[in-house]
């Protein structure tokens, strides 16, 4: 068991739980508590996935685009009518659905056979609501972002979500199904081993990268049309999914690797990891050793960590302890105002359209602190300033909600 960072004794009982039925476990350096499975934890199965261990949003990750412009000749004027024309462009919300006329609703994977692994009285219904939310952004923590690269002042758009609606009727029918209910049932959130060998195995895992070919084809339909708004070309693409599963080998044998929040970070393999509405961005890459053999003691932790690495800061304060909430008609203050948020984000000239105090910087830890962590596993490639961040704001409906 390899623990990267510092974390509260949850989260590690989280990840000890899932020690016990796992071949190797992991827990990256932004870890917090999650559902069953912490975030950040990284668990190895024989022939087995883990229906909550990928979790609901399947295939969440993040995509960067590096521009040929140069962010210093953008104006706070133009930065300003930017994000406006994204918040305006791009939709935002959990149940939102495209109003844009070139979304790809055509995109082959609506026609792949993957959607035979899903049962026939929901599959027609789950693909028309997947094809009217293909490239929205949803909620939370999803974002849209325009950085400047603080080496050469390039210009790079970042973007985080997944697969939407799609992925969390997916991940609520199997872990029904492998809980014995029908799909559609509620049943508890434990953790769901499916063998692969089986029927149901297959089909969930055919389900799953479907969900990835969805969560890939949104985030850079929005990606690219971003860099249209702000009049750029991409120059370069940085591209990965941080809550999936991957059959890898490791330690001398194949395993089924589950990463939920956790990205994948092989030797030279690039990623892109943001840190809060407030801080910088980063594009990493895996750890590479040197050409002379011998021991290398950052190449045995990169293989601990199963070649994974951070997808976040991390938060440390929950959306409840931010916001405050309502209990028996009286209402309990969160730690972080609105006024809060803006001096932070105002007094580093990032321009913020949408987002609540649940995602201030103030409940993440700061990135940079973060990657040193992981011990070397990680290489920063760019370090990216927030110049424009776009969420959904506070007061987002969502029409899909009971």
């Amino acid at each position: 068991m390899l623990i990267l960072g510092e974390h509260d004794e949850r989260t590690i009982a989280q990840l000890k739980d899932v020690a016990q039925r796992a071949v190797r476990v992991a827990l990256m350096a932004d870890g917090h508590l999650g559902y069953v499975m912490p975030i950040g934890g990284v668990a190895a199965y024989r022939n087995q996935v883990s229906v909550v261990g990928v979790g609901f949003d399947i295939a969440c990750g993040n995509c960067a685009i590096r521009t040929n412009l140069i962010a210093s000749d953008f104006s706070r004027d133009e930065l300003t009518a930017f994000a406006d024309e994204i918040a305006d462009t791009i939709s935002f919300g959990l149940g939102r659905t495209n109003k844009e006329a070139d979304a790809p609703v055509d995109h082959p994977l609506f026609a792949s056979p993957a959607w035979e692994a899903l049962p026939g009285h929901i599959r027609d219904d789950l693909r028309e609501r997947a094809r009217a939310q293909l490239g929205t952004v949803g909620s939370g923590n999803h974002y849209v972002d325009v950085f400047a690269d603080t080496a050469d002042d390039r210009t790079w758009v970042g973007i985080h979500f997944g697969s939407r609606a799609l992925g969390h009727g997916i991940a609520s029918g199997f872990m029904a199904l492998g809980q014995g209910a029908k799909w559609g049932d509620r049943v508890p959130e434990q953790e769901v081993l499916l063998d692969l060998d089986s029927e149901l195995g297959q089909r969930y895992w055919a389900a799953m990268e479907l969900a990835g070919q969805y969560a890939y084809a949104g985030r850079e339909y929005v990606a690219q049309k971003v860099v249209e708004i702000i009049g750029g070309e991409k120059v370069d693409l940085v591209h990965n999914n941080h809550n999936f599963a991957w059959e890898e080998e490791h330690f001398g044998e194949e395993l089924v690797v589950v990463r939920k929040g956790a990205t994948p970070a092989f030797p030279g393999q690039r990623g892109f990891i943001g840190g809060s509405m407030g801080d910088d961005a980063v594009i990493i890459a895996g750890y590479e050793s040197g050409p002379e053999p011998g021991h290398d003691p950052i190449r045995e932790i990169q293989e601990q960590a199963m070649f994974s690495a951070i997808h976040g800061a991390g938060r440390v304060m929950s959306r409840t302890a931010a916001k405050g909430s309502r209990r028996g008609g009286r209402r309990r203050r969160g730690a972080i105002t609105r006024q809060m948020m803006h001096e932070w984000t105002s007094a580093r000239g990032i321009v913020v359209r949408g987002g609540d105090v649940d995602e201030s910087p103030h409940v993440y830890r700061r990135l940079a602190e973060v990657i040193p962590e992981q011990r070397g596993t990680i290489v920063v490639r760019h370090t990216l300033r927030p110049l424009i961040v776009v969420m959904a704001g506070a007061g987002v409906v969502d029409p899909y909600k009971d």
